[in-house]
């Protein structure tokens, strides 16, 4: 049978050198009994008693229980000195500030047990090495680990409830801010952040208008303050937000694009699908255009070489000729090469003039694109909206306990609309959207176009001759530094019969076109 610690001197002799030991998980809004309280209280009680402390050991914001993500430090280091039977009696507050996990009780239980150390919690000291205490005790680790379960399984519906309401959960994103009622606590909402909402905005923008994140990047380092920001910029701080549909106001849930969320978006679902089109092409093998000093390397292909095993024609690289010179040679056999600023030259000439003309608006009218594209997202709410509403009346119930959605109707609706709601969101991603880096030079004078591709730096304008021509280059007749010869380039611009986008890379293999042809 356990003891009071007032008696406790009646039964054993002492002296009682104590440990004390304190944990809370985390309590954000204060309600619960922090470690610094757990611990004055345990010196109260050692006080009390005449139980000298010799050592206190705290694991603020951890869990005890097996859904712990975080390792306890104190708490291995205090069952380490209990193995070496450092102190006589161990005390916390509760038997819950201890362990949440059986297994975590047979440990402390263990070692107790062999180092002749006492437990004291909750008004009480137990002795391990009797079997009714062990009992107690026991039974006290059971409860405590049937209480983390059912704490778990309520945080749980919790989450889900809130992630069906499009409410926001856990860390707050990056670029908003939340407001809480000052006398509950409660949250009211979430805001775009007023001083780092315009950083959002220029990653997305800048990224569709075909800018590197490698260059965001940096430009993030040179123009905010790490401060302010609470972040030294990375790039992988840049890649990550444009992979979060958050930041277009849709609620992410258990890592999938839930539903629309409470809060407003930063930038449009437009903007962000253009942008995960563009990570998906860059996903694949391609020459790095931040790294690049030429504008066809890595884009400009060998006419002769069969394509490569993904059925990728072979692309041209860059190597030094003669002195300062630079020459395209072919990556796999050096059997074609030519001058890298006479190339440069031909195809930066052929796409402007193919820009400003109206077979480059034609091919690129934005209006089926976008049109085909709204359809389908407005198809994609309509389905997932029905499904959700589904799912929440399946778990709502009358007052007879009955759900207003049988399980079998649930499943029923979720076989009809998963697959829709799948061919909803390939419609949208597969949707022909026009690139935001050439809606202002389609169809435009040449003046313009000469303009806007004279203020494009070297990665954009090469994003550009990846989006409208395919560059296959053929052997000169004679060799030397001679002017291109006819048919030696070939150009196939978007639009135009054998154009292989970029976006295709892999899944098909190239026809091999004829020099000249």
């Amino acid at each position: 049978m356990p003891i009071a610690p007032e008696h406790l001197h009646l039964a054993y002799e002492g002296p009682f050198y104590a440990y004390l030991y304190g944990r809370d998980s985390r309590d954000p809004k204060r309600r619960g009994r922090s470690v610094t309280s757990q611990l004055v209280e345990g010196r109260q009680v050692c006080e009390a008693n005449g139980w000298p402390i010799i050592r206190e050991f705290r694991d603020g914001n951890r869990s005890a229980s097996r859904y712990a993500k975080r390792t306890r430090e104190d708490w291995e280091e205090m069952l380490e000195g209990i193995e070496n039977g450092v102190p006589r009696i161990l005390v916390a507050f509760e038997a819950s500030r201890y362990y949440r996990d059986l297994d975590a009780y047979v440990r402390l239980r263990r070692a107790c047990m062999e180092s002749g150390v006492l437990l004291c919690y909750d008004g009480a000291v137990y002795d391990l090495s009797k079997r009714t205490d062990r009992k107690a005790t026991a039974q006290d680790a059971i409860n405590a680990e049937d209480e983390a379960d059912g704490i778990q399984a309520r945080n749980a519906r919790t989450v889900r409830q809130n992630a069906e309401k499009g409410g926001p959960h856990g860390r707050i994103l990056w670029g908003y801010m939340r407001k809480y009622d000052p006398l509950t606590g409660d949250l009211i909402g979430q805001f775009p952040h007023p001083e780092r909402r315009d950083a959002i905005e220029t990653i997305f923008n800048s990224f569709v208008s075909r800018r590197s994140i490698y260059k965001i990047t940096k430009d993030l380092k040179a123009t905010r303050n790490p401060a302010e920001d609470d972040r030294d910029w990375k790039y992988y701080h840049v890649y990550e937000i444009l992979r979060n549909p958050s930041y277009a106001g849709r609620r992410v849930f258990q890592g999938k694009d839930h539903r629309k969320a409470q809060w407003d978006g930063i930038v449009s679902m437009e903007t962000f699908e253009a942008a995960q089109k563009i990570l998906e092409e860059e996903s694949r093998p391609q020459a790095n255009d931040w790294s690049v000093k030429h504008e066809l390397a890595g884009i400009a292909w060998c006419g002769y070489c069969p394509p490569d095993d993904e059925g990728w024609p072979i692309s041209l690289r860059t190597i030094w000729g003669r002195g300062d010179a630079t020459q395209y040679i072919c990556r796999a056999k050096n059997d074609v090469a030519v001058q890298t600023d006479r190339l440069d030259a031909y195809v930066e000439e052929a796409v402007v003039e193919w820009l400003s003309s109206k077979a480059a608006a034609a091919a690129f009218d934005p209006t089926k694109g976008d049109e085909k594209a709204s359809k389908a997202r407005a198809r994609y709410e309509s389905l997932h909206g029905q499904l959700e509403e589904a799912r929440s009346m399946a778990a709502d119930f009358d007052d007879e306990g009955k759900p207003k959605l049988s399980v079998a109707s649930l499943a029923s609706m979720e076989a009809r609309l998963q697959p829709l709601i799948d061919k909803a969101k390939k419609d949208i991603k597969e949707a022909p959207t026009t690139p935001r880096h050439l809606l202002s030079m389609l169809g435009a004078p040449r003046e313009t176009v000469e303009a806007a591709w004279a203020a494009l730096d070297i990665e954009q304008r090469r994003a550009v001759i990846r989006t409208v021509v395919n560059v296959r280059l053929f052997k000169a007749t004679r060799r030397g530094r001679l002017p291109l010869e006819p048919g030696r380039v070939q150009l196939t611009f978007y639009g135009e019969t054998g154009f292989i986008r970029e976006s295709r890379r892999g899944r098909a293999v190239v026809p091999h076109p004829r020099a000249g042809g």
